[in-house]
């Protein structure tokens, strides 16, 4: 049994997700089962009538808890019952052949863990930008599109629920750590609209918050942090550098460097650069917190 599991809050394009999904299913050659883990209070509830063969939990956030989404990905594997279990977001729409792609290698007994691609739509530029190469394996990796065998799950203890962001890297170090390998489905592709300038702007900081709290949580990842997540260590030192500006003027000339780096990037420069002093910001701002 391959088990399908979407994690919805308030979102009506969970109604086309599902559609595509059913679709997906009809190609492989495996029982399947979606599972929606829905916190929507009943908000949804027609969608969750139109698509009859779904299996619906609904899902009620924890007290002192504002986002929960590892709470409800746990929710979702228990509630789940195949060995193999695939994870993608409300609002997803997987290209042709997606499911088939990203649960081949583990059905195959070739793999436990498979990532593939969420894009922009119509975007041909994918979540993991290697110029010259894709990876075989992924040392990280989201979990808007991911499939895994459920004993990888059990043997980790599923998702971290003390993250609010972040969860997704947590778990997939936690896999790494295990010993187990992330294989990379660059041909197992989800479309995702990333939401407005704002709001990608703003998740831009909270993923700079959780990136720090991953730091302190693995310890032993600090020792290539200049080598294997530059970002997270000289976007927050640059910002740390700004009143620097006040005596040499050629200090934000530094911007000029990622600016260079950047310049092939499929997004508009100047919204790239916020994007990354807005995640320096919110790494200074858990750094910072206290605890």
């Amino acid at each position: 049994m391959i088990s399908i599991v979407v994690i919805s809050k308030d979102e009506r394009a969970l109604d086309d997700t599902l559609g595509d999904l059913r679709a997906e299913i009809d190609t492989v050659d495996q029982p399947c089962e979606v599972v929606v883990v829905d916190a929507s209070a009943g908000r949804l509830d027609d969608i969750r009538d139109a698509h009859t063969g779904v299996r619906w939990v609904p899902f009620t956030r924890p007290d002192g808890v504002r986002v929960s989404i590892p709470h409800q990905r746990n929710a979702g594997v228990r509630a789940a019952t195949g060995d193999t279990v695939v994870f993608t977001d409300s609002g997803c729409r997987p290209r042709a052949g997606w499911l088939a792609t990203l649960v081949d290698p583990i059905l195959s007994g070739a793999e436990a863990v498979v990532a593939g691609v969420a894009t922009a739509p119509s975007d041909t530029v994918d979540y993991y930008p290697h110029a010259d190469a894709k990876p075989r394996y992924l040392d990280e990796c989201p979990t808007i599109n991911l499939a895994f065998r459920r004993e990888v799950f059990d043997e980790i203890g599923g998702f971290d629920e003390a993250f609010e962001y972040g969860s997704d890297v947590d778990f997939s170090w936690r896999v790494r750590d295990a010993g187990r390998r992330i294989r990379y489905a660059p041909d197992a592709v989800v479309e995702h609209d990333w939401g407005t300038t704002r709001r990608q702007l703003r998740r831009s900081y909270l993923y700079g918050k959780a990136r720090a709290r991953l730091y302190r949580k693995h310890r032993a990842r600090r020792r290539g942090l200049l080598r294997n997540d530059p970002v997270a260590l000289l976007w927050p030192l640059f910002l740390l550098g700004l009143p620097l500006a006040l005596r040499f003027r050629w200090y934000p000339a530094l911007l000029l460097i990622p600016a260079w780096r950047n310049r092939s990037a499929p997004i508009p420069l100047h919204l790239l650069l916020a994007g990354h002093v807005l995640y320096g910001l919110g790494v200074l701002a858990e750094v910072g917190r206290k605890r």
